[in-house]
């Protein structure tokens, strides 16, 4: 286990303690995530490829006899925040609001599937908040595996993904595909977790930048977004929209040589969203070829497409975003792009390890020089997906 995640363990433990006067029953976390390639297109059907953060969300947990859920979380400034008790047998969508929504709908999710029990739940992590970085999903899904644990229930990492959907889309309101949750699930050390959405069928490929002195660099914008907000939603059903005028059961199904013949049949508004699902596609695969083939140095190009592809046709940048981009361009990064569902949060670059602090500075400057706050940034790696600490 790695300092960071034992660091996170220990502080949900030790938090439980202080709150419950006795040590939990046991403590679970899970990663946020990167994409490193692959936008918008997982609930299109599409490819994905991510890979798991080491920063991390823990759960503490132990059971209760009497059916109720009791959330409590820690803040980085050492104080709790309490979320008002619920029986579980009484959650429904919309009765919890904020950010005790997201482990509320996990539990209701898990009630449908026969999980009525109720728990003390203590949280603490370090994804941050805000940065596209699936720190909702990072929650649930430590949520999701320490209620089966304490259950003595083991499912598939598969299927408890898509219960963490259903949480997210029906009780949360947020119409997010399958990405985040199965990433911080599946996801490996020192591998990018390419994912067929469709069938399910995953592969780990090494992405061993170290080897090439190359580093993913995390630009988090600090420009807050958020999935329940309309802009993304829209998008997704216009891709339904444009799905069921091509006849097709998901824009998965349009290849890249059907994409001309394809935007000829759509009205003006829907091309845009069709062309970046399509040719995104196209990226991910290429870009696993390049991974195979040991050249990561070849996803610069990819990366600098696919930003391009959403800020001009899938219109989910913002000017932060772009900044961060041009600004890592700019200073020597072979690529970079926007992550996540975009309108704030995170953008990634692919930098020369000799090249990081000249592309830090530089960010640094572009967004002093717009007098907007201080962007933070950190090298990714490749790190362990969730599971049981303690």
């Amino acid at each position: 286990m790695s300092p960071a995640r034992r660091n996170q363990a220990q502080r949900a433990a030790d938090a439980f303690g202080e709150l419950h006067g006795t040590a939990p029953h046991g403590v679970w976390s899970a990663p946020g995530r990167v994409n490193l390639i692959g936008e918008h297109t997982d609930y299109n059907d599409g490819f994905v490829l991510p890979f798991a953060l080491p920063h991390r969300t823990a759960v503490a947990a132990s059971p209760r006899a009497d059916g109720v859920l009791s959330v409590s979380t820690l803040g980085d400034d050492g104080r709790f925040r309490h979320a008002a008790p619920v029986a579980v047998a009484d959650l429904e969508p919309g009765g919890v609001s904020g950010w005790a929504a997201y482990p509320s709908g996990v539990a209701w999710a898990l009630r449908a599937e026969g999980l009525t029990g109720g728990a003390d739940l203590v949280i603490a992590g370090d994804v941050p908040s805000g940065a596209g970085l699936s720190s909702s999903h990072a929650l649930e899904c430590a949520v999701a595996l320490a209620l089966l644990g304490l259950a003595g229930v083991a499912e598939d990492r598969p299927r408890i993904a898509r219960w963490v959907q259903r949480a997210e889309n029906d009780f949360v309101g947020a119409p997010t595909g399958l990405l985040d949750q199965t990433a911080s699930l599946l996801c490996t050390e020192a591998h990018v977790l390419f994912l067929d959405v469709r069938s399910g069928e995953s592969e780990q490929v090494p992405f061993d930048t170290a080897a090439q002195d190359l580093e993913v660099l995390v630009i988090d914008t600090r420009a807050s977004h958020s999935n329940t907000d309309g802009g993304y939603g829209a998008r997704r059903a216009g891709c339904e929209r444009a799905a069921a005028l091509l006849g097709v059961r998901a824009l998965r199904d349009v290849g890249i040589a059907e994409l001309d013949e394809a935007l000829g049949r759509l009205p003006d508004e829907l091309r845009p969203l069709v062309r970046h699902v399509v040719t995104e596609n196209e990226r991910v695969l290429r870009a696993v070829d390049a991974l195979r083939a040991g050249s990561p140095a070849d996803l610069g190009p990819l990366l600098e497409a696919s930003h391009a592809s959403l800020r001009d046709d899938y219109r989910v940048s913002c000017p932060e975003l772009d900044v961060a981009v041009a600004s890592a361009s700019a200073e020597g990064a072979l690529g970079a792009r926007m992550i996540g569902g975009g309108f704030g949060g995170s953008a990634i670059a692919l930098v020369p390890v000799d090249r990081h602090e000249a592309v830090v500075r530089r960010v640094l400057a572009g967004y002093a020089e717009r007098g907007w706050a201080t962007p933070r940034t950190f090298p990714a790696v490749p790190s362990a997906g969730a599971g049981r600490d303690h």
